[in-house]
């Protein structure tokens, strides 16, 4: 579904950024953002050593859940708990 969405320019430019840095498009971050703000990726799990662990080299290794595949919104949803510690 399509919609018009009017952001404050200042917004939009960071949207964008983001969206580049990540390689991305601004629909995904829009559609990331809206999900983590009404809860659908699970925010409850504020335990990153339970998901991560670090490998000899010092790079951190998502751990798999289930069978699942991983998202790259798990990937951001990660990024971001990490940024707000």
């Amino acid at each position: 579904m399509k919609t018009t969405l009017e952001l404050p320019d200042e917004l939009l430019m960071e949207v964008k950024a983001v969206a580049a840095r990540r390689r991305t498009t601004m629909r995904s971050i829009m559609e990331h953002a809206l999900r983590r703000e009404l809860g659908e990726l699970n925010p409850a799990r504020k335990d990153r050593s339970a998901l991560v662990e670090m490998n000899a080299y010092g790079f951190p290794i998502i751990k798999r859940q289930g069978r699942g595949r991983l998202a790259s919104e798990m990937v951001y949803a990660l990024q971001d708990q990490e940024g707000e510690e």
